[in-house]
């Protein structure tokens, strides 16, 4: 669906499980969750989903801004993270047993810190 100014406008199911790729056509993993700040409505940050082969890290998820993202005119279902494996590594994120509670300002202020993100101002 697209709103008057023609931006997609995508619901939040259909992006759960939406594949995550490098602009090198590299799978990275999908999407598991958005997590959304109900006081604004705004998207604080998508969780990863990591595939084992791209990083044998396989009980962690990792935050990711939604800025950091961006849709694959070419490919449906494809969105792209142009980050490499070190710096993906090393990026915030939680053991998936155990996601952030309470608030959660420190943790969305360091996620958006890593990937170089001032405010996160996206309306779900």
């Amino acid at each position: 669906m697209r709103n008057e100014v023609n931006d997609l406008i995508l619901s939040s199911s259909s992006l759960s499980g939406t594949t995550v790729k490098t602009p090198q056509d590299e799978k990275i993993g999908s999407i598991k969750d958005l997590m959304i700040e109900t006081s604004t409505g705004h998207i604080a940050y998508v969780v990863l989903e990591v595939d084992t082969g791209f990083l044998n890290l396989g009980s962690k998820y990792f935050a990711i801004p939604w800025q950091a993202l961006s849709l694959d005119n070419h490919q449906d279902e494809v969105i792209i993270l142009d980050v490499n494996k070190e710096s993906l590594e090393k990026s915030p994120g939680f053991d998936k047993d155990n996601w952030p509670t309470g608030p959660q300002y420190d943790f969305i202020n360091k996620v958006n810190a890593y990937y170089g993100v001032s405010e996160n101002k996206n309306v779900l």
